[in-house]
């Protein structure tokens, strides 16, 4: 690959955990291991590889937006995100939802 179509590493911070402990209760078998990511945890993505400790789940969320910041795009949008080279998604979990910074690494 030449460096002008290098693939650029994207950063991946957990910014927000949250929890519906109504939802669990009411729906969800009991579990042993839910998500265990750490609100400040950072991961980094290099050539559009799912990181060591992020879950399938989450990654499957991921993995369009962190291939188009590898890939030099960004805007998502229109101009939603301040940072155009970021965006925030989060993960598709009902009961626990995570939210993700991803940005283009330089």
């Amino acid at each position: 690959m030449s460096e002008v179509n290098k693939m650029k590493d994207v950063r991946i911070t957990v910014i927000r955990r949250a929890e519906y402990k109504d939802l669990i209760e009411k729906y969800e078998n009991p579990i042993e291991h839910a998500c265990e990511m750490r609100e400040g945890q950072v991961f980094v993505s290099k050539n559009v590889a799912r990181p060591d400790g992020i879950c399938e789940c989450a990654w499957g969320t991921l993995e369009p937006w962190v291939r188009k910041l590898a890939e030099g795009g960004g805007n998502f949008y229109d101009g939603w995100m301040k940072n155009p080279k970021s965006g925030m998604f989060s993960c598709n979990d009902g009961f626990r939802p995570v939210s993700y910074l991803i940005e283009a690494m330089e």
